[in-house]
């Protein structure tokens, strides 16, 4: 397992694994039955990618809000008094037209076969009303670059305000390995054959695979549970020991 240390200036950032709130922008804890609606938890490639980083928390006690009326950035928040420091204050500004920085001061010390990347929260994937902060993605190295300093975020489009609320998740920083080294090739005749035969043997035991776990969403969609077994035996081969899903309501 690998071990992320941190250091940081804002206590109230709080990073911490990212958690899949329910209720909240997770979704509503629905059963996964007939009538029910469809929430993003139901989908489990999306809960494992969203549990998959570390998200940081907004530490002021005042919103912010952001929006961009006519290709100018507007920082509208009160963050009172600057603090007996040499810090950045306010600790947001502008970047450019499209682009605005905020003051961070998260020290991160991974592996030196890893780095840290930024990346939007992914409640920004499930707010209806596009309020949600958008990250710009970008990759440090912090085995040797001690502090990241500030992060981007693109400002919102004409019409739009991007909200920063107290004690909300705002962004979210995955680990990758170094160094990224793969090559992409088309799969051979053999190769292609053997993954569409196993396509074709799941879809052929669909019925069995999603047994007793086929349902009928409020709108007419229809889900099983046919991924999520196979994930679950996955797991289990590979790791017998340790929890195979994310914590969630009962089915």
């Amino acid at each position: 397992m690998h071990v992320v240390k941190y250091r940081l200036v804002e206590p109230r950032l709080r990073p911490r694994r990212t958690k899949l709130e329910m209720p909240g922008w997770g979704g509503k804890p629905e059963p996964r039955k007939d009538g029910s609606h469809e929430q993003v938890w139901h989908c489990m490639p999306f809960t494992e990618g969203a549990e998959y980083g570390i998200e940081l928390f907004y530490p002021y006690d005042n919103e912010l809000r952001v929006t961009n009326p006519d290709g100018r950035v507007v920082l509208d928040g009160d963050f009172g008094p600057a603090p007996d420091s040499d810090l950045q204050w306010p600790p947001f500004r502008a970047f450019g037209e499209n682009y605005y920085t905020y003051q961070l001061l998260l020290d991160l010390m991974a592996d030196e076969d890893m780095a840290v990347r930024t990346e939007p929260h992914p409640r920004y994937y499930t707010d209806p009303k596009d309020e949600v902060p958008l990250a710009v993605p970008a990759l440090l190295r912090t085995n040797w670059w001690p502090m990241i300093s500030f992060v981007v975020f693109k400002a919102p489009p004409k019409g739009t305000t991007h909200i920063f609320r107290p004690g909300e998740p705002f962004m979210q920083i995955v680990l990758l390995p170094l160094p990224s080294q793969f090559e992409l090739q088309e799969m051979n005749e053999e190769e292609a054959a053997e993954r569409e035969m196993r396509g074709r043997r799941i879809h052929a035991s669909r019925e069995s695979l999603s047994k007793e776990t086929e349902w009928l969403s409020s709108t007419d969609t229809v889900f099983d549970g046919t991924y999520r077994h196979i994930l679950r035996a996955a797991k289990t081969k590979a790791k017998p020991n340790e929890p195979n899903e994310p914590n969630e309501p009962n089915e």
